[in-house]
């Protein structure tokens, strides 16, 4: 049998810290960055951790 690949999608995404935390980045802080307040800018910086719905889905497609 093969061995099997991770989603390289995913593989850019996603980061798992030492704890087994999945982290990922906040949306919308690509472009059109003039209209967005500087509060809200430096809050889409920091990152997010994966919600208990989407563990799952994102283990599966880390082959984890």
């Amino acid at each position: 049998m093969t061995k099997l690949k991770s989603k390289s999608g995913a593989k850019k995404r996603f980061k798992i810290t030492a704890s087994g935390i999945i982290k990922r980045k906040h949306a919308f802080k690509n472009h059109l960055l003039t209209k967005k307040s500087t509060k809200k800018k430096r809050f889409l910086t920091k990152f997010a951790i994966i919600t208990k719905a989407d563990i799952k889905n994102i283990k599966k497609q880390l082959l984890i």
